[in-house]
């Protein structure tokens, strides 16, 4: 059964997103949180572009309760790579929303949210940055785009326990992931695709994206996508979940939240029990 999503601000958001592609629209209703938050920091990044131009790329702090001296896992979120997916960008908006009312959903968790890793695409409603690149071709292989090379610095500087990257596709009918990194990977992703699929359709194809398929989960993928070092040791959760784009975006927007609450309950639980064998 379909379940219709809740109304939230960051849907009705969406709606007028459509007339004016703004970062600072889209991540208003964060920062207002933020104000007045015991949870959730504002500490947004700066670059330089090409053409000289300060552009911003959002960040955002969520500490999740736990108890003293305990450690915390560190998860980075990443929205927006393509900036015509605006699913993936809303749909971390609508997380952290969520999660101000409702902090121990993160509990054991430090989350670092990328609401918009490509701004200027963001902007110009295109996958490409504005300097014609598709960011997420580029990482670990050089590249001069400032986007990445900023990103880069937090994922080494950072070293995460965990990276999920949250995309749209136009070409699917329905959710999919693809896997890698730590071994336990798959068992994080499947109950997360089967939470998304309350609110939109799950893809069973055996090839998708060109690439080999199991219930929706792929274990292969493109060179220069967004991932941990590949000199980290040993190997993040890496995640990247897909909504179908021409879906309704409220809904897209819903699956992408349902599935990061999934993925936060199942890799604490995951991770717990790979430890205790």
């Amino acid at each position: 059964m379909i379940v219709k999503p809740d109304s939230s601000s960051s849907i009705h958001l969406a709606r007028r997103l459509r007339e004016r592609r703004s970062v600072r629209e889209s991540i208003r209703p964060i920062e207002e949180l933020a104000r007045g938050s015991q949870h959730l920091f504002t500490a947004h990044l700066e670059l330089t572009g090409h053409l000289g131009e300060r552009v911003t790329v959002p960040r955002f702090l969520f500490a999740g309760p736990g108890s003293a001296g305990a450690s915390f896992l560190r998860l980075g979120i990443f929205g927006g790579l393509h900036g015509d997916e605006e699913a993936s960008v809303l749909g971390a908006v609508a997380l952290l929303e969520h999660l101000h009312r409702d902090p121990e959903i993160a509990r054991g968790y430090e989350l670092v949210v990328y609401p918009v890793c490509n701004p200027t695409g963001y902007a110009d409603d295109t996958r490409w940055s504005r300097n014609g690149v598709d960011l997420n071709r580029q990482f670990w292989r050089d590249s001069a785009e400032p986007e990445v090379i900023l990103l880069e610095r937090q994922l080494v500087n950072l070293a995460f326990d965990g990276i999920v990257a949250l995309h749209s596709d136009d070409h699917s009918a329905g959710l999919y992931g693809f896997v890698k990194g730590h071994a336990l990977t798959r068992h994080v992703l499947e109950p997360a695709l089967a939470r998304a699929a309350a609110v939109l359709p799950r893809n069973f194809d055996k090839s998708i994206d060109n690439f080999h398929a199991n219930e929706g989960i792929i274990e292969a993928g493109y060179p220069g996508v967004l991932t941990a070092p590949p000199a980290q040791y040993p190997r993040p959760l890496e995640i990247v979940f897909e909504t179908p784009q021409l879906a309704p975006i409220a809904r897209q927007i819903e699956a992408h939240r349902l599935a990061l609450e999934e993925i936060l309950l199942r890799f604490r639980a995951t991770i717990s029990e790979a430890q205790s064998i």
